[in-house]
This record gives structure tokens, C-alpha cells and sequence, in this order.
């Protein structure tokens, strides 16, 4: 009993050495070593604390219980609920990149809907740095005076995250910018952090072998040291306005090479709302399912075409800018994380995407084996297309009542090991694929598109990916015939997409249809009682 009440603080002097050993005074004074270890040992602390005890509820509020019971699963989801409300606490009181780590989780579909459902609530927003630390970092990184690189500048932020706040400022010339800068320690606190969630993550993996999230953490630290690097982010930038220099549509902001550095971002100002501010979007007269629409055909042909995709698409970083008479162009900013997909992966990913369409049973699982994930890639329909591989219903609409009720006894069956072993399974590159359309399918719903306009929008995207493979060799009447069979598959499926998207429309008008009748119907019936 003693040495487990113990353990808490042992973990907690575990986190302080991490929050040591990462700590080195060469390059700040030190107070400021002093101030990051202080807050470092106290972040790591109550992380510890926290995982600790959910560790402990998981441990003792199932034990004794048959993991295929009903009680079993009432209990789980009360303990996931509990868990991820301590989980919500400890990133809000921590901030920094347990934020970032929160919202990582909760964008995952894969993850029990207790903890995306409640983590899903947090914002990536901080309390901005003083000006004067800000105008430090500047005047180091240019070494030169602030009013000697801007002929103004905005000491208030317009925007400040976990990371960095911008700017607003002006530059000699009168070109109005955006300036992002980076506060200072960063790097030092986030060594200190991942250490943390690394010592944590692989305590809980000793604890509860099944549970294995390494790579998870691998590819959120990865992420996270990208964004740290503001050279990258430009020519991230730069290579997207590239891929989409032919859409109108879509702004990505002009960087300012000779005003950036890795700690400073200096890029043009672009005026816009957030891509889900529905009031404002009835203001200036912008349909939201036009807005919709073009945001997944971005999405889709930066996933299925480029292999290049933006990693981090929340509302914040994306924004509607009105052109007038209903008009509008996407503004694409934050560009820090970035994933360029492996090419075999991109092609197979597409062939996955023809396959949900066509309901293809043997190319899913196929294609499941290829991605490592064996016996789960039956719930890959689930994931991407709210189908079953058994699946009656037509494309885009609600499963039967007899569907969602073989689905549910389905997913019962499911503990948190074969979610762990799932996410484990995964190539990497398809986590980036699973955040990214986890959040788009969040704007989505928000602007009340239909179900229909994401599912025959990737369609489409897959088959223009699939057209985009490596030519073959010219000159032998094989390759010709292989060509010619692979054309022939393309215009079967555009078939399907045009004749799902015509009924989709069809389905659409019936409902707009009803609605009025019944609205003309509650007329007459209220005309009736008032007469009588």
C-alpha cells in the first residue's frame, strides 16, 4: 500500500529530472533557465499526477468485469468520460503543446467518442507575450531596430496560439503584412513536454501492454517540430500556391523571404472570416454549401492529386474573403504542417477510395493488408463513408436501423486494444489523412453540407490521382490494352459519382419539397382553427 501511494511521487520527481536534463543554461541567462524549469517541472508534475489517476480508474473500475458484458461497456464509457474530462483540465491548465496534443487526439475518428467528443472543445489560444519580449526576438532575428524594418507596427496581436502570436504591421513601401513571431523558449519547453508524454506514454504502455501509442506520440512530436520552424512553413506556403496557382478560388498569402527567419514570419495580409462563420457568411450574401464545396475540393486534390497536404485545417487557419456579388476565394494560412505522402501510398490510398465507392469487398481488404491493418480495414466503409462492408444503403445517405444495430453489436465486441493496435497498424501517412478529414468533416457539418458533397468530391479527386500514376512505356500492345481497360474503369466510376450526385440532387429537392408542403399544410391548419 505505501509503495503505492508512493508512485504519484515518484512519477512527479521522474518529471522534474526530464524537465533537468532537458534545461541547459548556454544561450539564456539565468533567470530565464530558471523560470523554464520551474514552469516545466510544474506542467510535467501535474501531468503525471493526472495520468496517474487515470491510469488507477481504468485499472480498478474494470477489474473483475467480463470485457464482452453490457456492464462492462456502461462502465468503460463512464471511465472514458471521467478520463478525458481530466485529460481536458490538464491541457487547459498546461496550454502549450498539451493543447496541441488535445486537439491531435480529438481530430482522430479512431479515438473513443468520449475523449474527441469532450477534447474537441479546446481552443489553441494563449495568452499573447509582452511587446517587448516580441520585439526582442524580431530585432535579434534581423539585427536590426523594429521602426528601422517597419514603417508601422502593431503592438497589440491580432491572434495569439500556443506557439506565436502575429502582427500587424506596414511595411516601407505600404504594404500592409502579417508577422508571426515565435515566443521565446519555445524549443526548450517542448523538449521538456514531449519528454514528458514520452515517459508517460510508455509507463501506461508497461501498465496496459495493449495500449501502444509511440508512433502517435512520433508523429505529433514530428509535427511539432516542423511547425517550430518558420522557413519551413514558408516554402510549404509557397509550394501550395503553386499547386493551385489555377484556382482563382483559393488565396495562399505572399511570404516575404527577406523578413523571415526560422523564429519570424513575415507574409501579406489577407482580410477574410473564418471559413465557419455562418453570420457572417449571410452578411455578405455567401452560400456555405458553395463554401463548403470548394474547401473539400481543396482538400481533396491536395490529398488525392498533390500528395501534399496541410495538416492542421481548423477554422482559424482558414479563411473566407468576400468578392462581391456572392463571390469569395479560401485564404489557406498556417502552413507549418505539412505531410507529402509517399507516392505508392497516395495511389493506393485513391484505389481505396474507388474501391468504398464501388462497395468493392475484395479490393478493401486487400488494400488492408497492404496497409498493415489486416482484419480492421472492414471498418474502413465506417470510417470514410458511414457505410459496412453489408451495407444496402445508398451512397451518402443514413445506414437501416438494422445496419446501425449490426454495426453497434459490432463495435461492442471492440476494446481499447484493438483501437491501439489499429492506430499502431497504420502507415504513418495516414494519420496526417485521418486528422486532416476528421476536421474538415467538422467545418463541414458546421456550414450544413451534405453528406453527399465531401464522399463524390473525394471520389472524383481519387480518380484524378489515379490518373496522375507514372505513364507507362509506349510500344507494345500490352501496355496498350492495359491503358485502354484502365479508361474504361475511370469512366465506369464517373459513371456511378454523376448517377450517386444526380440522386443525391433528386434526394435534396424531395426534402426541400416536403418541407414546404408541410410547412403549407401547418399554414391550412392553422387558418382552419382560427376560422373555427
Amino acid at each position: 500500500m505505501l509503495r503505492r501511494r508512493r508512485a504519484p511521487l515518484l512519477l512527479a520527481a521522474a518529471a522534474a529530472g526530464v524537465a533537468l536534463a532537458t534545461a541547459s543554461p548556454s544561450g539564456d541567462n539565468g533567470r530565464s533557465v530558471a523560470s523554464t524549469l520551474r514552469h516545466g517541472v510544474a506542467r510535467s508534475s501535474r501531468a503525471v499526477y493526472t495520468i496517474g489517476f487515470v491510469v488507477a480508474d481504468y485499472k480498478y473500475s474494470l477489474r473483475g468485469l467480463d470485457s464482452g458484458s453490457a456492464d462492462y461497456r456502461v462502465k468503460l464509457s463512464e471511465v472514458h468520460l471521467r478520463s478525458a474530462k481530466k485529460l481536458l483540465k490538464l491541457c487547459e491548465v498546461n496550454g502549450g503543446f498539451y493543447v496541441k496534443a488535445g486537439q491531435y487526439v480529438s481530430s482522430l475518428r479512431q479515438v473513443p467518442k468520449e475523449y474527441s467528443s469532450t477534447l474537441s472543445c479546446l481552443q489553441d489560444q494563449a495568452t499573447p507575450s509582452k511587446f517587448q519580449d516580441i520585439k526582442i526576438v524580431i530585432e535579434q532575428n534581423f539585427g536590426r531596430r523594429l521602426h528601422e524594418i517597419f514603417l508601422e507596427f502593431d503592438e497589440h496581436p491580432i491572434a495569439a496560439a500556443s506557439i506565436a502570436q502575429v502582427h500587424r504591421g506596414r511595411l516601407h513601401d505600404n504594404q500592409d503584412v502579417a508577422v508571426k513571431v515565435q515566443y521565446p523558449g519555445l524549443e526548450q519547453r517542448m523538449k521538456i513536454d514531449i519528454m514528458t508524454m514520452s515517459f508517460l506514454s510508455k509507463s501506461v504502455s508497461w501498465i496496459f501492454p495493449d495500449y501502444k501509442f509511440e508512433r502517435l506520440l512520433a508523429e505529433f512530436e514530428k509535427s511539432m517540430s516542423m511547425e517550430l520552424d518558420f522557413t519551413l512553413e514558408a516554402k510549404n506556403s509557397e509550394r501550395t500556391a503553386n499547386c493551385f496557382r489555377k484556382k482563382s478560388v483559393i488565396k495562399v498569402p505572399y511570404v516575404f523571404w527577406q523578413l523571415t527567419t526560422r523564429e519570424v514570419l513575415t507574409m501579406e495580409f489577407c482580410y477574410g472570416h473564418k471559413v465557419n462563420d455562418l453570420d457572417f457568411l449571410r452578411r455578405a450574401n455567401i452560400s456555405p454549401t458553395k463554401v463548403a464545396k470548394a474547401l473539400i475540393e481543396l482538400f481533396g486534390e491536395m490529398v488525392f492529386v498533390h500528395g501534399f497536404v496541410h495538416g492542421d485545417p481548423h477554422p482559424g487557419n482558414i479563411l473566407v474573403s468576400p468578392q462581391g456579388h456572392g463571390k469569395f476565394s479560401l485564404v489557406l494560412l498556417d502552413h507549418g504542417i505539412y505531410r507529402e505522402l509517399d507516392q505508392k501510398f497516395r495511389l493506393d490510398y485513391c484505389q481505396l477510395w474507388k474501391a468504398l465507392i464501388l462497395l468493392d469487398t475484395k479490393k478493401i481488404l486487400e488494400l488492408g493488408e497492404q496497409f498493415g491493418v489486416g482484419k480492421y480495414a472492414k471498418y474502413f466503409p465506417v470510417i470514410f463513408t458511414g457505410r459496412t462492408l453489408e451495407s444496402k444503403s445508398a451512397l451518402g445517405t443514413q445506414m437501416s436501423s438494422e445496419e446501425q444495430r449490426r454495426l453497434k453489436e459490432d463495435l461492442s465486441s471492440l476494446g481499447m486494444d484493438d483501437i491501439s493496435s489499429f492506430m499502431e497498424a497504420l502507415p504513418r501517412d495516414f494519420y496526417v489523412i485521418l486528422r486532416t478529414d476528421g476536421l474538415l468533416r467538422s467545418i463541414l457539418g458546421n456550414l450544413g453540407a451534405p453528406r453527399h458533397v465531401r464522399l463524390l468530391t473525394y471520389a472524383k479527386c481519387a480518380i484524378h490521382g489515379l490518373e496522375k500514376q507514372p505513364k507507362l512505356e509506349s510500344g507494345t500492345i500490352n501496355q496498350m490494352f492495359v491503358q485502354v481497360k484502365t479508361n474504361i474503369s475511370y469512366l465506369h466510376l464517373r459513371v456511378l459519382i454523376e448517377i450517386a450526385g444526380l440522386l443525391a440532387k433528386v434526394n435534396d429537392a424531395k426534402h426541400k419539397a416536403m418541407n414546404k408542403l408541410r410547412k403549407l399544410f401547418q399554414e391550412i391548419s392553422r387558418g382552419i382553427h382560427l376560422l373555427t
